[in-house]
């Protein structure tokens, strides 16, 4: 009788053992929810930082420019002209991961007579390098509100990423952000996917305003803010990229949200 008491009482002392460790196991691996929900200073993805690029050409017409962009995207070099500061066009190309690569590339172009001479653009002189320095955010979104307004007046091509021969929506906003050292997605889709989410209230020049202008309610346009309610886009074919504004009940009523790469 007394074997079998020991019995019992070693059982239930086993079997309350077994009951803690499972509850404890429980406890410990539980993994606590976390919300979804984005706020305005996250970002689903940041933005790549360019590389080392290649600068060519300084014209005073912007015909000259677009030969030596055809001339380029004809190797199948990513090449766009823009207008600088001392008011002449230049062409910039190219994402490479060090100096030494951007050098061979351009003397490369160089020997086979494509361009003439040649400015290596590093990644520390580019406004992005700045980015996380909140002295300097106002001069980045200045200067991404200036290369934007360069390419008012240019013509929309759908699927376009050259300012020679047009710019899509998404084309537009890729060029501008490039030019400033920032890599961003194609499509205007994956732009919207990639940024952080902004409120229409916290606006800032530079953030980007996306669109559903189809019958779906999908994402399919994009825009750059200004200030005031102003943005600039490539509205559609046939028409030149402009400003435009949230007063225009039509856009007002398409707009999806913003996005920030900053």
């Amino acid at each position: 009788m007394a074997r079998l008491t020991f019995s019992g009482r070693t059982a239930l002392a086993f079997m309350t053992a077994l009951l803690l460790f499972f509850s404890n196991a429980c406890h410990k691996t539980k993994t606590p929810v976390k919300s979804t929900v984005q706020t305005d200073t996250q970002a689903s993805h940041a933005a790549d930082r360019m590389g080392w690029a290649i600068q060519a050409g300084a014209f005073s017409k912007p015909e000259n420019a677009v030969r030596l962009s055809d001339n380029l995207n004809s190797q199948g070099l990513d090449a766009t002209y823009f207008r600088d500061s001392d008011k002449l066009y230049k062409v910039r190309f190219g994402d490479f991961a060090n100096r030494d690569a951007a050098r061979r590339r351009a003397e490369a172009l160089l020997s086979h007579g494509i361009m003439e001479a040649y400015y290596l653009v590093a990644p520390d002189t580019l406004p992005a390098s700045k980015i996380g320095d909140p002295r300097a955010e106002t001069g980045i979104r200045k200067s991404l509100i200036t290369t934007a307004e360069s390419y008012l007046g240019i013509p929309y091509l759908w699927g376009g990423t050259s300012p020679q021969t047009g710019f899509d929506c998404s084309g537009l906003t890729q060029a501008v952000y490039r030019l400033n050292g920032l890599s961003i997605p194609r499509s205007s889709r994956n732009q919207f996917a990639n940024g952080a989410p902004v409120s229409k209230g916290r606006l800032r020049g530079g953030d980007l305003l996306f669109f559903a202008t189809g019958k779906g309610k999908g994402v399919n346009h994009v825009a750059i803010y200004i200030e005031d309610g102003v943005f600039i886009h490539a509205p559609k074919p046939g028409q030149l990229i402009r400003k435009d504004n949230f007063s225009n009940p039509v856009m007002s009523k398409q707009f999806v949200g913003a996005r920030s790469y900053l």
